[in-house]
């Protein structure tokens, strides 16, 4: 996949290198888990980032409100720099560090932001795709859903922490 201009190298963190030949990818039932955890993280986050808009607002932000259009773009921000962060830095949420799954690119280094929003936007459509996109790991030769092909990063176990 051709370099996103935000994967330049100054964007990437250091982390531990995991090649996809060293690590294996992530199975669909560790990665259901993951996202299960994050979701339940996402939420308390979109409430957080919601309620004062809400507060301050009201009904405008309903459906058919005049700010409705404009409160869920900023509530797809908050959903992009969530998952954006964690990629973009270390490549982990917090769901996929309690399961020991890392995003990489295929040589092993954390996405950018570019590759994290083509990431998180097809992983969207393989959910909304009656979670095809997530299924098709059992059928792939590599084990990968669409959005890590369409993205040009895989989702790895990381090794256990010694110690």
């Amino acid at each position: 996949m051709p370099p996103f201009p935000s994967d330049s190298p100054r964007v990437h963190h250091a982390a531990p290198r995991t090649h996809r030949h060293d690590a294996p990818h992530a199975g669909l039932p560790r990665r259901l888990a993951a996202l299960v955890y994050d979701a339940l993280l996402l939420f308390g986050v979109l409430f957080a980032a919601g309620a004062p808009v809400v507060a301050l607002v009201d009904a405008a932000v309903l459906p058919g409100g005049r700010f409705h259009v404009l409160y869920q773009a900023y509530l797809a921000a908050v959903i992009y720099l969530f998952f954006g962060w964690f990629w973009t830095h270390g490549g982990q949420t917090l769901g996929m560090r309690a399961w020991r799954l890392r995003v990489q690119r295929p040589d092993g280094t954390t996405l950018g932001w570019g590759r994290a929003l083509v990431r998180l936007l097809a992983a969207v459509l393989s959910a909304g795709a009656l979670g095809l996109g997530y299924l098709w790991i059992l059928v792939d030769r590599e084990g990968l859903a669409w959005h890590d092909r369409v993205s040009g990063s895989c989702l790895v176990v990381s090794p256990r922490r010694r110690g």
